[in-house]
């Protein structure tokens, strides 16, 4: 059994003002799509992309994921108490950040992008695909220092109590998605990107193993409370999940097929 350490929420204390660790794992997330997307133009000679148009498609990308992931949690998580409150969307100091919406954001910034420079949409995603795994663990890693977004209880004897909720032992489910959405993603698609593949197929393996992975770990990540479980006892996140793996076996059978 483990207990959860309880970090301080404020990595860098400067007066009254503070640096969260959670903005600073946003931080290691973009500074990973720079550093991988650089060592992909120089190496892997993805025809089109210059070192310039890297920090516009950040700069693209960073938006979509503020814009859709803010909107998105309004929309699938809390829209009635929004309804009520509308000057609180403005709020996203105080956190409620949704993964689909950011995901969606990017899609919609990313076919911006690629009108602007006269690419090919799906083209462009394949490009980016590989760099945001890292991005998504480290935010799970901010998820784990602030005690947030914690599992379920369970019986097995490697889980975590999180003194903030109770004295229940759960699964830290946040060390789950960095292992399986951060780091076993991303190695996934890098290995498959190292060759050419057919146009298409490396975005359809990133909505097949995000989606995959994300249905499985949050049987062990507890439900929201302002929304429990829904129809078939699956959880918001899984509803918006099954989706994404659907439309990404499909994707990825059209693109291969398109291919040959």
């Amino acid at each position: 059994m483990f207990v959860h350490p309880q970090f301080d929420p404020i990595a860098i204390h400067l007066g009254s003002f503070g640096v969260h660790w959670y903005g600073l794992m946003y931080l290691v997330g973009f500074l990973a799509f720079l550093g991988l997307g650089k060592w992909q133009i120089s190496h892997r000679k993805w025809h089109g992309w210059t070192l310039p148009m890297l920090d516009d498609a950040l700069f693209f990308g960073a938006l979509g994921v503020i814009l859709g992931g803010r909107l998105g949690y309004v929309l699938f998580y809390q829209f009635s108490y929004f309804v009520q409150h509308p000057m609180e969307i403005l709020a996203v100091w105080q956190g409620g950040m949704s993964f689909h919406g950011g995901f969606l954001g990017v899609l919609v910034a990313m076919w911006l992008f690629a009108r602007k420079y006269h690419l090919k949409w799906l083209g462009i995603m394949d490009f980016v695909a590989p760099l945001v795994p890292i991005g998504l663990g480290a935010g799970r890693m901010g998820n784990f220092i602030n005690a947030e977004l914690w599992g379920r209880v369970t019986n097995a004897n490697y889980g975590m109590v999180f003194p903030k909720v109770d004295t229940l032992l759960r699964h830290p489910s946040q060390l789950y998605e960095f292992t399986l959405e951060g780091i076993a993603l991303f190695l996934i698609l890098w290995i498959y990107s190292a060759k050419p593949r057919a146009t298409g197929t490396i975005s359809a393996l990133f909505l097949i193993g995000y989606g995959s992975f994300r249905f499985l770990v949050e049987y062990t990540r507890e439900p929201d409370d302002y929304l429990g479980l829904l129809s078939m006892g699956l959880s918001m996140g899984q509803w918006l999940s099954l989706p994404m793996v659907l439309i990404g076996i499909a994707m990825f059978v059209f693109c291969q097929k398109r291919q040959a």
